[in-house]
């Protein structure tokens, strides 16, 4: 696969990486272990050298499954997993989602030892805060990740869903190598100033859901519904109602994707790596068949007019409904 870098340290990473979460969290049924471990192994014979994932995804059980994937692979592979949660207070949500945020100086060292022995590994290629914890000074935050550094622990500091001015205040401490955030075409927010701030820093960017939760692949229609198992089944932009009118833009991107003889995940991929050469997302799947797709989406192609007239088409289309329920947007900084 073609390479990208995050940072000033120029991370080189695979230009389109695996998202993890979905193994083991948000998006029943879960495969077997065993098959997860296939898929993750069959993404390094395919090329991808960038694998993301989080403490808090099962809790623990994610990393322990990347652990025992890539450890053949190690020498070869970026890790990347967060801190950011005190599983001495952790409890889930109405949604299912995790609570008990904490980034203490020792919450964080807490957090990398249990990392670093799950990931089967003496080092974590970047680590990231996964949401901004508002009772702690991020300037403590970077100072703690600065000495674990040091200690050669950690070897990049990255921010999950981080606004402008955290960015700007993390980085003054310790330089941070990337950001983490939601960007697709479903999802654009950060283009309004992250994404210039990234560009002025050196700072790399790395979109969660760039497939918009799956909505860009074309497998949904205005009349799915979910399971409440399923995390969209929470999410405003997913309800019935919402759905019906945030299909034009799926069908949009069928449609770009028939012209260019493709899919539309690797339409919606392929758009965001035209968007900054320091963007790489992070795509999940379960399935190798998706993966494949995905990857593929490297070598497509747009030229400059025709990302001119994809962004006034999708700039032209309304998204109704959070991307969060609203308790879950409270814990993001953007």
């Amino acid at each position: 696969m073609k390479k990208r870098f995050l940072g000033q340290n120029k991370l080189e990473v695979s230009c389109i990486g695996l998202g993890c979460m979905g193994f083991t969290q948000s998006y029943p049924p879960f495969p077997e272990k065993k098959d997860s471990i296939a898929t993750i192994r069959k993404a390094v014979e395919l090329g991808v050298t960038f694998f993301d994932t989080a403490e808090v995804y099962g809790p623990f059980e994610n990393e322990e499954i990347l652990g025992e994937a890539l450890e053949p692979f190690r020498d070869n592979v970026v890790i990347a997993t967060k801190f950011g949660y005190d599983f001495d207070n952790y409890k889930l949500d109405a949604s299912n989602r995790p609570t008990g945020l904490s980034s203490r100086p020792e919450t964080i060292r807490k957090a990398v030892e249990g990392s670093l022995k799950r990931l089967r590994t003496d080092h974590i290629d970047l680590y990231y805060q996964h949401r901004v914890d508002p009772n702690v000074p991020i300037e403590d935050v970077a100072g703690c990740v600065k000495e674990l550094i040091t200690e050669g622990k950690v070897l990049n500091f990255g921010l999950s869903e981080a606004g402008v001015n955290t960015v700007r205040r993390a980085n003054a401490v310790c330089p941070v190598c990337a950001v983490q955030s939601e960007y697709s075409m479903w999802y654009r927010k950060p283009e309004e100033g992250l994404l210039d701030t990234l560009e002025e820093l050196g700072i790399g960017f790395v979109p969660f859901s760039p497939l918009g939760k799956a909505v860009l692949t074309g497998r949904f229609n205005k009349d799915t519904t979910f399971d409440k198992t399923d995390f969209r089944s929470t999410i405003p932009r997913f309800n019935h109602e919402n759905l019906e009118k945030n299909i034009v833009l799926v069908d949009y991107v069928k449609e770009l994707a028939e012209k260019k003889q493709t899919t539309p995940a690797r339409i919606a991929l392929a758009w965001l790596l035209h968007q900054k050469p320091w963007i790489v997302p992070i795509p999940g799947t379960k399935k190798v068949e998706r993966l494949e797709e995905n990857i593929g989406a490297e070598n497509i192609t747009f030229t400059s007019d025709e990302l001119a007239d994809i962004r006034k088409h999708i700039e032209s289309i309304e998204i109704t409904g959070a991307r969060y329920p609203e308790e879950q947007e409270k814990l993001t900084g953007l």
